[in-house]
């Protein structure tokens, strides 16, 4: 059978028509077979049916003579970083991360956490699992749950890339969305709270709910970031801090409550870490990328543009042995988390320039006048495709450069925009910016957003 929960790095599927126990059982045995797995770390977020699958996923790989490190509930970062620390052959997370409440998924990397290649041994996991022809189970697998020991690794590693006694005075409102961050959150604050960080927060959504009884965790979504925005106002807060459902994304809220889109945390990031490593390398996306490339040449370094994606970006990361990556969809990524993106990290940086520097909104205000953005846009069309070839037909006649590292990206001059479909979901994508001029972003997703409308 085809199984069409295989995604462009990733497994995303509709419960029932495109996932179930049974396909999660099969993509375990071949995720082994095609690593020759020793070893798998194995951990689930906080939706109803992940223990289920990570249930089938573990007999899978016993099945295959594998012994499975168990971390149940957790972030898919404490996945990569128990990897990493157990010296595994692979990992696994059992995830939908932001997907509606019908889905789930997997997310896979091999070992030290790297990401699988699409083309290689991701597209032969698929034709295993949709062959099915594994035989009888093997001798010598089991399960070692070691939950404990891999928090306490991955909180004095996350903790480690500040210096916790110069955190603060700060109060931060922390919105866990009811998903998987909350307990990892509790005990890396408790760390930092040892090392002396004089840290207040302000706890909302915080207990993992598996009916997600605020909605689908996913601040990139508008209509999901009031409830951020209104406890920094009311509470008075220094900044505000929002996370998806396994947290390897976070978001940002100035002192007033208003979001902060992806890039300039990208632009702040990158330039805090090429004042420690001058001419270090930092991987970004290519979505909005005026704002990063900016600041990586002031400061010095070198900027690398990879597809979007958890999976190119880290290959990028790799491959330029670069200090940080970023997407203005939140994922950041660090090369001394072995190469993969973290949720908990960007935070902890965050609190350090504020502590250090003044208020976020000080600090991004420049940079959104010099290269204001639309934020991410989304449609849904019936053919994506399509969608984007009428779009590039009607301007690239006009247009200074294109570029097709991921869907299209057209430099207009004074703005620029992209348009590409979603990985992983049936999305179309829009992201629009330019130099210093307001208007002209308005005006360009007035028109483009026409033209879809009308394909």
């Amino acid at each position: 059978m085809s199984l069409t929960c295989f995604k462009a790095y990733d497994i995303r599927g509709r419960l029932g028509a495109e996932l179930d126990e049974g396909i999660a059982y099969r993509i375990g045995r071949g995720f082994a077979r095609v690593l020759t797995a020793e070893t798998v770390v194995l951990g689930r977020d906080v939706r109803p049916t992940s223990e289920a699958l990570a249930d089938a996923v573990a007999q899978a790989l016993i099945d295959e003579g594998v012994e499975v490190l168990e971390l149940g509930l957790c972030g898919t970062e404490e996945v990569y970083a128990a990897t990493g620390d157990t010296g595994a052959t692979g990992g696994i997370c059992i995830t939908a991360s932001h997907n509606p409440m019908d889905y789930n998924g997997m997310k896979l990397v091999g070992a030290g956490a790297a990401p699988l290649d699409p083309q290689g041994a991701l597209a032969e996991i698929r034709r295993l699992a949709e062959a099915d022809g594994f035989g009888h189970a093997k001798p010598g697998g089991a399960r070692r749950d070691i939950s404990a020991a891999a928090r306490a690794a991955y909180v004095d590693r996350v903790a480690g890339f500040v210096d916790a006694a110069t955190l603060g005075p700060l109060k931060i409102v922390v919105n866990a969305g009811h998903g998987a961050a909350g307990p990892t959150f509790d005990a890396v604050a408790e760390t930092l709270a040892a090392r002396g960080a004089a840290l207040e927060f302000i706890r909302i959504h915080h207990a993992p709910d598996p009916t997600f009884p605020a909605g689908i965790p996913n601040p990139l979504l508008p209509e999901n970031r009031p409830v951020t925005a209104g406890a920094v106002r009311t509470h008075g807060a220094d900044f505000g801090i929002a996370w998806d459902g396994d947290f390897d994304r976070c978001f940002f809220f100035d002192h007033e409550g208003r979001f902060v889109d992806g890039e300039y945390v990208v632009g702040l990031l990158a330039a805090a870490f090429l004042a420690k490593s001058p001419g270090a390398t930092i991987v970004h996306d290519p979505r909005v990328v005026w704002n990063t490339q900016d600041v990586v040449a002031r400061a010095g370094g070198h900027a690398v543009q990879a597809r979007t994606g958890h999976a190119f970006l880290k290959r990028a990361m790799r491959e330029a042995n670069a200090i940080y990556g970023g997407e203005m969809s939140a994922h950041h990524y660090f090369r001394d988390f072995f190469f993969c993106d973290s949720g908990m990290i960007p935070w902890l940086l965050m609190a350090d320039l504020v502590s250090r520097e003044g208020p976020l909104a000080n600090l991004v205000a420049a940079r959104q006048a010099a290269f204001p953005s639309s934020g991410e846009i989304n449609f849904r069309v019936t053919d994506v495709a399509q969608a984007i070839a009428g779009v590039e037909g009607a301007f690239a006649p006009d247009a200074r450069g294109i570029d097709r590292t991921d869907g299209v990206s057209l430099d207009m001059g004074e703005w620029r925009f992209n348009l590409r479909g979603s990985n992983t979901e049936p999305l179309l994508r829009l992201n629009v910016e330019a130099k210093g001029d307001r208007g002209l972003v308005d005006d360009a997703v007035a028109r483009i957003g026409a033209l879809i409308g009308g394909l």
